[in-house]
């Protein structure tokens, strides 16, 4: 991520914070036999990036390209300038098990030792950090792709912009959008103060949200 991006660059934007996640619910407990740490969502994080690196390294994800820049993006902390907005954002949310917590510097680490950017940034999440990058390189000229299928994304999507989700190897772009939710990106945000998200404990317009 070092050099500007310029017209005909490809950046892949990983949201890692979603990764982790997937990993933990997706593998049984692991533990490090010399000292017991967990180690499970770490092991499953690090099989998932691997195979990403490989797949668009070895042209297998072909419909996608060969990236030019990559980047890890990760959540801060479960705190964000949008709780001072509105004091029960995500308050339905239980805190993160006991056994995750110590894995996620080792995660960070474990990019590093990809010779990956690990990205965050106090205050804010993720998501705001993907869009921050997928914009600038919309405005410049370059193809983004965002590894993930939050529906909290899709807004970003445009021409230049799309998301491939690895779970079902599958890509999402306008059309997808279409048909998933029956707008297109640019009218994501809208639809989604209309309805809500139950997921970040959001309320709609009544009668017709959360869903």
């Amino acid at each position: 991520m070092s050099k500007k991006l310029k017209k005909g660059d490809r950046l892949y934007l990983v949201d890692g914070s979603s990764y982790i996640f997937r990993a933990y619910h997706a593998l049984p407990p692991l533990t490090r036999k010399s000292d017991g740490m967990p180690v499970g969502a770490v092991s499953g994080f690090c099989n998932m990036l691997w195979k990403l690196l490989a797949d668009v390294n070895d042209d297998a994800v072909k419909e996608m390209g060969t990236p030019t820049h990559f980047a890890v993006i990760f959540d801060h902390s479960s705190y964000s300038f949008r709780n001072d907005l509105y004091s029960e954002y995500k308050a339905n949310r239980d805190e993160p098990p006991e056994d995750l917590r110590p894995q996620f510097s080792l995660i960070r680490d474990a990019v590093r030792a990809f010779g990956l950017p690990c990205i965050e940034m106090e205050g804010y999440e993720a998501d705001d950090l993907i869009a921050t990058y997928a914009q600038s390189a919309d405005k410049a000229g370059a193809e983004t792709v965002i590894i993930s299928s939050d529906k909290d994304l899709m807004q970003l999507i445009t021409d230049n912009t799309t998301m491939y989700d690895t779970m079902k190897s599958r890509k999402i772009g306008r059309a997808e959008v279409m048909e998933k939710f029956g707008v297109g990106p640019e009218k994501m945000i809208d639809l989604q103060a209309l309805t809500g998200d139950s997921v970040d404990n959001i309320p709609g317009v009544p009668g017709i949200g959360p869903k």
